[in-house]
């Protein structure tokens, strides 16, 4: 039988390393911040991957971000730099040339790990027992695909994964049907979707209703960490960014709630649905298809349909105030 879905009982924090596969990016920015101040989080280390920006640069961002909150112990690995079968798309116009909208750059001190992001993913999940690793997505899934490849057990050794992409009843992102983490590497969602990991995916579907209005910035802006001054200075650009290319609203805050879900399950409500990638169609590339009339056997993830967004900032305005 396929296992789907996360146990509900007790979350993920208390039985699980974490690595978190990424592409900085500037949501994918916040998420890291409060992971790394989230000190119940067990992190094995960051995986970086070509989307937003380009692989170099999500590696640097990595390191910077890591820089800012002080996690120097946690290692950054460098991974793919291209999708696994169509061109690359990158998301600059929204996350700004660097990728970081305007916050200030530079050259990290702490270098790269050693290795390549797919092999070690292979060998931290491998080398601990079964269930004790969770993996959060919050860019395309091309190391995770490579992975899976590279380890055809890996997929059922993983607690969870959790993944920022697809879009059901909001529409797409990127296109009229796709969410951009999904679009950018189609066949490495659906190669993941296949695999029979118990995969939990965020899309737009509830990162849309996880608001960063004006007030729940204000909060975060009025701490005085190094990390909450960085957050504060990336969300004035996703309003920028929101009112520039989308309706000009509050911006969503769309990666953070893969870490949110993993402290926190219970502020999210998810149903099991089979979920299918379209790798083919030129009009509906990365579009994900959710069926939830079907059955334990048939199910393949749990999809998210509602987020508690008072309660996810709430949280993240408290890691970033510690």
């Amino acid at each position: 039988m396929r296992r789907t879905g996360v146990p509900r009982d007790n979350g993920l924090v208390s039985r699980t390393g974490l690595i978190i596969d990424c592409d900085p990016g500037v949501d994918d920015a916040i998420a890291l911040f409060l992971a790394f101040g989230s000190k119940e989080l067990d992190l094995i280390g960051v995986t970086t991957v070509a989307g937003n920006v380009s692989a170099a640069l999500t590696a640097r961002n990595a390191r910077l971000i890591r820089q800012i909150a002080g996690r120097e112990d946690v290692p950054v690995v460098a991974g793919a730099e291209r999708p696994l079968v169509r061109a690359p798309v990158e998301a600059d116009h929204f996350h700004g040339e660097t990728g970081l909208g305007h916050l200030p750059v530079f050259e990290p001190v702490a270098p790269l790990a050693e290795g390549e992001a797919a092999d070690v993913i292979v060998r931290e999940v491998m080398a601990r027992p079964p269930g004790s690793v969770t993996v959060a997505v919050t860019g395309p899934m091309t190391n995770l695909a490579l992975a899976f490849a590279r380890e055809p057990a890996l997929p059922a050794r993983l607690a969870a994964v959790v993944v920022m992409g697809g879009a059901r009843s909001e529409g797409g992102n990127i296109t009229a049907s796709a969410e951009y983490n999904i679009h950018a590497d189609p066949h490495a969602a659906q190669a993941v979707a296949a695999s029979g990991c118990r995969l939990v995916m965020l899309g737009l579907d509830v990162t849309h209703q996880v608001r960063a209005t004006p007030e729940r910035i204000a909060r975060i802006a009025a701490l005085a960490s190094a990390p909450a001054k960085a957050v504060a200075n990336l969300l004035d650009f996703a309003v920028e960014t929101e009112r520039k290319h989308v309706e000009g609203g509050a911006p969503p805050l769309h990666d953070p709630c893969t870490i949110a879900y993993i402290l926190r399950p219970d502020l999210f409500a998810t149903r099991p649905c089979r979920l299918e990638v379209e790798t083919e169609s030129r009009l509906t590339l990365g579009h994900t298809a959710v069926e939830f009339r079907v059955g334990p056997d048939e199910a393949n993830c749990q999809w998210a349909t509602r987020a508690n967004a008072e309660a996810i900032f709430a949280l993240l305005t408290e890691r970033l105030g510690e």
